[in-house]
């Protein structure tokens, strides 16, 4: 009897081990992670930090942060290169606060009808002046940047010491830029890396579009970039800085320094005439 209870216990353990088995070999597999569905996310561009209403934006001004497909914002910019470079310029209709989305009803581009009305201060003026790569600072200058304004001229005349025959002194300080080459009326259009002129919109008063009118004529200009403000558009803004003296050539150069040691030694002349013919001139 004992033989038979234990026989039957036996047969019973092996059933249910074996159905153990066969319910573990028949359980479908957990997927593993590589099988996992993959949600499909974008990028979105964000401003990096915040940005005020009538400020330009800039490369530095942009940031992206990732969210599910479909999730974004209405109307939100999907990052990419030829996104960031379309925007490049474009003015801010609103305050935006940092890591905010940036959405197309944000902005206003170089280009949009009402731009120019609406980047320009009360009174001011838009005034373009022509830089080559060098004098516009190799590229470096973007739509919203504060730069001033530096004339270099030549000065003629025998009579003037060699130090003083090349000047440069500041027309114009902290002003804003508000277009680069053709973004201005082409939206992000640049002008061709080949070419060498460039042209930098400003925004100027009547009486400094006046200066820069006659500065162009008299020399070579170049921009020289000031620090960042805390808002382009910031009417508590500390006013411009004085220009300062002009700074000679030999200001620079303590080798032309000496003034008239270095000039042509003067001299006197005497033009004689004799009768009708062209007279002749002596030097002592």
């Amino acid at each position: 009897m004992l033989i038979r209870l234990a026989f039957f216990g036996l047969m019973a353990l092996g059933l249910a081990g074996f159905g153990t088995v066969a319910w573990i070999a028949t359980r479908p597999e957990a997927p593993s992670p590589s099988q996992e569905a993959v949600v499909p996310k974008v990028r979105v561009l964000i401003a990096a930090h915040a940005i005020h209403a009538g400020a330009l934006l800039k490369p530095d001004d942009l940031g992206f942060i990732e969210v599910v497909k479909g999730q974004q914002g209405p109307d939100a910019a999907i990052d990419s290169s030829d996104a960031r470079t379309s925007i490049l310029g474009a003015m801010v209709r609103h305050t935006l606060a940092a890591k905010e989305e940036i959405h197309a009803a944000d902005l206003l581009r170089p280009g949009d009808r009402g731009f120019l009305a609406a980047v320009l201060r009360p009174g001011s003026r838009a005034v373009t002046v022509a830089v080559d790569a060098v004098t516009g600072s190799a590229g470096l200058i973007w739509p919203g940047d504060h730069v001033d304004l530096i004339l270099t001229q030549s000065l003629l005349g025998e009579a003037l010491p060699v130090g003083r025959r090349v000047a440069a002194e500041t027309v114009l300080s902290d002003v804003r830029v508000i277009a680069i080459d053709q973004q201005l009326v082409q939206g992000a259009e640049a002008t061709p890396k080949e070419a060498q002129a460039r042209t930098v919109t400003l925004e100027l008063n009547a009486e400094e579009a006046e200066r820069v009118s006659v500065a162009v004529r008299l020399g070579r200009l170049s921009l020289a970039v000031r620090a960042a403000t805390a808002s382009a558009v910031d009417p508590a803004a500390p006013p411009a800085e004085a220009a300062r003296a002009t700074t000679w050539a030999d200001d620079v150069s303590p080798a032309l320094r000496g003034g008239k040691v270095n000039a042509p030694a003067p001299t006197n002349s005497i033009r004689v005439y004799q009768g009708a013919a062209d007279g002749k001139e002596y030097r002592f």
